[in-house]
């Protein structure tokens, strides 16, 4: 598991305002699954939309908040659910095994439910679109950045290359990383491989890693980690700002 139950997003450095409305919802994809998602509108938007893809839990309520956070620093937000296939859309406890329906998901799944996602949210509130993904959606978020969703950009946090997949060489969103030099789920070394994959493919991105950080240090229970908790917020909100007129097809 990626995150403690006691597990708390940290608040944006920034804040425009507070949370307009938010709340649990409904998204019906295009081969006919239905999925959980949840949304969070600014009190005062900032222009800009976030596709929040989860870590292995899914649509947990840590990601709840964070959609809340992030609508907090003005962006309008949806989080999306993997497990509408395999576990449907009722809610869920910390006793939901995210590893046995992980076993179960396709990355044409996780691409054809982002592709929903982004078609309500730009229904909902049009704008630049950019993906933030942690874990197991740290990597999805790096590889949606390559299916054809139009985002303005991909951002991931310790996401695990193996995600990626066959979308590596694609050309792509520009893409940012915010990785943990202590990862426990992946090595400095498969993140450089990855690197050198995007270098070869000429892929626009922004790796950063914070040093000695674990596997999912954004957190705001980890007291030790609060400076790379803000310094990674900061990043993310320059990043859409400077690709906020790039959206990529």
């Amino acid at each position: 598991m990626c995150h403690d139950v006691d597990s708390r997003p940290p608040a944006a450095p920034v804040v425009t305002g507070g949370v307009a409305e938010h709340g649990p919802l409904e998204i019906g994809a295009a081969d006919g699954n239905r999925f959980r998602a949840y949304r969070a509108a600014p009190a005062v938007p900032n222009g800009r939309n976030v596709l929040l893809l989860p870590d292995l839990r899914g649509a947990h309520p840590f990601y709840a908040a964070l959609a809340q956070r992030f609508a907090e620093a003005g962006f309008h937000t949806l989080v999306m659910d993997y497990y509408g296939r395999s576990a449907g859309t009722a809610p869920r406890d910390d006793s939901f095994d995210g590893l046995a329906h992980l076993a179960l998901l396709e990355a044409q799944h996780v691409e054809t439910d982002a592709a929903a996602a982004a078609e309500a949210i730009r229904a909902w509130h049009p704008g630049p679109l950019f993906s933030v993904g942690f874990c197991l959606g740290g990597g999805y978020s790096w590889r949606v950045g390559a299916a054809g969703l139009g985002l303005s950009g991909a951002a991931g946090f310790y996401g695990p290359p193996r995600f990626v997949g066959d979308r590596t060489a694609q050309p792509s969103a520009p893409l940012l990383m915010l990785l943990a030099g202590d990862d426990v789920a992946t090595t400095a070394q498969e993140y450089g491989e990855l690197l050198a994959a995007f270098d070869h493919a000429g892929k626009e991105y922004e790796a950063h890693t914070y040093e000695g950080a674990p596997h999912s240090f954004f957190d705001d229970s980890y007291g030790q980690w609060q400076e790379a908790c803000t310094d990674a917020w900061h990043r993310l909100l320059a990043f859409a700002a400077r690709h906020s007129g790039q959206a990529t097809e």
